[in-house]
């Protein structure tokens, strides 16, 4: 098993490059190798996921070189899940796109994979360093893939995505730098030991640096105020690579809770729970912009990017409180919010090619192809993301809210849920009713001929369906999480696993 570790990271690498060294002018052929990847990255993943649910957190030594001198990766249940989720998403992606995206510019599938193996290498890795490399890949490609089809609107939108995302990098190479001119390691499990020793005249260094690791995590998962570039940038994507860039946003999510629980933990000496005051303010006003913004959009596809920004304020709310059960209940929030976030963007994909030059206002327009099948759709992938019952997002809700009555701001932490949630509601009701229900008085505009939406309406109606399955399945899955949150918050399982001098080191470390 030890070797398959690194497969969610070799197999799409593998495969991009060959798709863009022996196979770039044939199309065909690259359907065909990159959908066998994919589907090969799916079964490595759910046997992983199956491995790291039976025992403790297990690492991989590149070049069997130990922690924290070589390149290590980490699989826990927490990094399977991702992995499996991310899996799980390009597969449905990856079936959407083959549909006719995939032929409207050059390079999809290699930049797909190479997505891929950036998105699969954050969860998996176990240095700080590495995960600025994973994140430097997965942006490059997303470069491209934002860019996928040409076309003014894109082109712009790309250009402020590049810039912003830039910026970033620049603050995650400062970052890292200061906690290596004081620590001298970038390995998780020994920074989690040497934090605890740092001298006082360097303290403020640490803590810069810890600060500056939050502004690009929280960057990365759209919270406010540094949310701004994403409805832009994901409206202009092509509607399949906004689906995929679902796990962009999550990427963000995931490095502030391993980052800040395994290194700046409770457990952190002078700089611990160095996140903790900032998270939950931060995703409070998140939730109450992104409501906002899904009430005043113009477009369909503002309103779901908006939407996206108000679900990430939901889920930083339950990480943010860093305890088992805010855990537990974000990483249902998170599975929940991937699933009907990707099926809102394919949706809106398909709605607005069907509306010619209209495209995805929110005025009326001539009667669709197909308005019954998009309404219904629309109908239950609205339910899914407001949270409104039987679906996932309702329990999710729930489970958020329970999580959050026993943090410091309970009762604003309920009243802006609450609150933001209703306005959500109001903004999808009059999208759906301004989309389905009026019609205009005037004859349909030309559109270019659709064959077939039955790929593309299975897609949706599969991602849709796995959100009914989580709320089927709550019970076993919500158990599965709060196990994956206690292992988490096991520091000591994870330095463990990775570099048992450090374990020592950190309780020889005065209290």
């Amino acid at each position: 098993m030890s070797h398959l570790i690194i497969a969610p990271i070799v197999l799409p690498a593998v495969a991009a490059a060959f798709l863009v060294l022996v196979l770039r002018h044939d199309l065909a052929s690259q359907r065909i190798v990159s959908a066998g990847a994919t589907l090969a990255l799916l079964a490595v993943a759910g046997w992983l996921y199956m491995s790291a649910a039976d025992g403790a957190p297990a690492s991989y030594q590149l070049g069997d070189w130990r922690a924290p001198f070589g390149i290590v990766l980490v699989l826990d249940r927490l990094a399977a899940t991702m992995v499996l989720l991310t899996a799980l998403l390009a597969v449905a992606v990856l079936i959407y796109a083959l549909a006719g995206w995939d032929d409207r510019g050059r390079h999809f599938h290699p930049l797909f994979q190479f997505q891929l193996m950036g998105l699969n290498g954050a969860f998996l890795t176990g240095d700080v360093f590495n995960l600025f490399v994973f994140f430097e890949i997965m942006l490059i490609a997303s470069y491209g893939l934002i860019l996928h089809g040409g076309g003014a609107r894109r082109l712009r939108s790309g250009f402020h995505y590049v810039a912003i995302n830039l910026v970033g990098s620049t603050l995650f190479l400062f970052a890292v730098g200061l906690i290596y001119a004081v620590t001298g390691t970038l390995n998780m499990a020994d920074l989690a030991a040497r934090v605890t020793q740092i001298a006082p005249g360097d303290e403020a260094i640490l803590r810069v640096g810890a600060l500056l690791l939050l502004l690009v995590f929280a960057l990365k998962a759209a919270l406010v105020p540094l949310q701004w570039w994403l409805p832009s940038a994901y409206a202009a994507a092509p509607g399949p690579v906004a689906a995929l860039f679902m796990m962009m946003t999550k990427v963000g999510a995931y490095s502030i809770v391993r980052v800040y629980t395994v290194v700046f933990g409770a457990d952190a000496g002078p700089v611990a729970d160095i996140a903790a005051p900032w998270v939950v303010p931060a995703a409070l006003a998140t939730l109450a912009l992104g409501a906002v913004g899904v009430l005043a959009s113009p477009t369909l596809l503002g309103l779901v990017c908006f939407s996206i920004v108000w679900s990430m304020g939901s889920l930083l709310l339950a990480l943010g409180l860093f305890d088992a059960s805010g855990l537990s209940a974000g990483l249902y929030y998170l599975l929940h919010s991937t699933l009907s976030g990707a099926a809102l963007f394919l949706l809106a994909d398909l709605v607005a090619a069907q509306r010619g030059r209209l495209a995805d206002r929110l005025v009326p327009a001539p009667p669709l192809r197909h308005p019954n099948l998009l309404a219904g759709l629309f109908f239950v992938a609205a339910i899914a993301m407001t949270g409104m019952p039987p679906l996932s997002g309702f329990l999710g809700k729930l489970l958020i809210l329970d999580a959050s009555w026993r943090g410091p701001l309970a009762v604003t932490s309920w009243t802006i849920l609450l609150g933001t949630s209703l306005l959500v509601i109001v903004g999808f009701a009059r999208a759906g009713s301004t989309l389905f229900w009026k019609v205009a008085d005037r004859p349909p505009q030309p559109v270019d001929p659709a064959p077939s939406i039955a790929l593309p309406v299975a897609v949706i109606a599969g991602l849709l369906g796995a959100t009914a399955l989580l709320s089927v399945f709550a019970g076993p899955i919500t158990r599965e999480l709060a196990a994956t949150a206690q292992q988490t918050l096991d520091i000591n399982a994870y330095v463990r696993a990775v570099n048992p001098a450090a374990l020592a080191l950190s309780r020889s470390a005065p209290q």
